[in-house]
C-alpha cells in the first residue's frame, strides 16, 4: 500500500481492468476499493476483487446491490428477463445496428460512479477511479469519455464534492498496454477473473471477456494465467 496521505476510492470488479486501475491508483493514494454484488451470473469475480484487494494492500467494501431484477443483460435475469449469453451477438431488445453487446447491464456504471463518489463524499476525498477503457467503447455506452465527463459534472453539481475528480487512467491504453503496465506494478493477473460463463472453476475461453483477455495477454507477451476450457 502507498505511504501517501492521499485516500481514493476504486471500483474493484475483480477483472484485469480494474485490478490494473487498483494498482495504478494505490501508487499515490490510501485506496478503498468497492466492489458491487449486483447479481452477475458468476461469483468468482467477487473472490479475486477480494484477493487483489488484499494484495494491493486496499481496504475492501463489497455491496450487496440486486440488480437480477432488471434483467436485460446476458449477465442478469435470475429473477428478471434473461438473456441468453452469446459471444458476439448484440442485445435482443436493441437495433442491431447498435452493437450494444448482450453483457451490457443497464445503466451499471451510472450506478457504480454514484456509489462510489457518495463513499468518496464520505471520506471527505475528490478522488475516484474506474477502469474503463477504449476497448470497451464501441459497445458499452457507459465506458465512452463522454459519459464520464458528464457524469463527473453532475455528480459535482449533486453532492459536497464540488471537485470530484473521476480518474480513468486505463481510458486510451489497449488491453495488452494495460497488462503490461499492471505487470510493471507486480500485478499477478493469476488473482484476477474475466470470463462471464465460467465452468467447473475455468474460464469459457469463448465469452467476449474471455476473448480480449487473451488477446491482451499475446500483445503484452506476458504469459497469462488464466485456465481456460477451451
Amino acid at each position: 500500500m502507498s505511504h501517501h496521505q492521499t485516500e481514493a476510492v476504486v471500483l474493484l470488479s475483480g477483472g484485469v481492468d480494474s485490478s490494473t486501475c487498483l494498482a495504478m491508483a494505490a501508487v499515490d493514494h490510501r485506496c478503498h476499493a468497492l466492489t458491487l454484488h449486483y447479481g452477475q451470473r458468476n461469483h468468482l469475480e467477487l473472490e479475486s476483487a477480494r484477493r487483489v484487494a488484499v494484495t494491493l494492500g486496499a481496504a475492501h467494501q463489497v455491496l450487496e446491490l440486486p440488480l437480477d431484477w432488471l434483467g436485460g443483460s446476458a449477465l442478469l435475469g435470475v429473477n428478471g428477463p434473461h438473456v441468453p449469453l452469446s459471444v458476439d451477438g448484440v442485445h435482443p431488445s436493441r437495433p442491431p445496428a447498435s452493437g450494444v453487446p448482450v453483457t451490457y447491464v443497464p445503466a451499471r456504471n451510472s450506478i457504480f460512479l454514484a456509489l462510489g463518489a457518495a463513499w468518496a463524499e464520505s471520506l471527505g476525498t475528490p478522488h475516484l477511479f474506474i477502469g474503463v477503457n477504449r476497448v470497451d467503447y464501441s459497445g458499452y455506452p457507459d465506458c465512452r469519455p463522454v459519459f464520464v465527463e458528464a457524469m463527473q459534472r453532475a455528480l459535482r453539481l449533486g453532492t459536497s464534492a464540488a471537485d470530484l475528480q473521476i480518474h480513468t487512467p486505463l481510458i486510451d491504453l489497449t488491453k495488452g498496454e494495460i497488462i503490461r503496465r499492471g505487470s510493471a506494478l507486480g500485478l499477478d493477473y493469476a488473482l484476477t477473473w474475466s470470463c462471464y460463463d465460467p465452468q467447473d472453476g475455468r474460464a469459457c475461453g469463448l465469452c467476449d471477456s474471455c476473448i480480449h483477455r487473451k488477446k491482451g495477454f499475446t500483445e503484452a507477451g506476458v504469459p497469462d494465467p488464466t485456465p481456460y476450457v477451451s
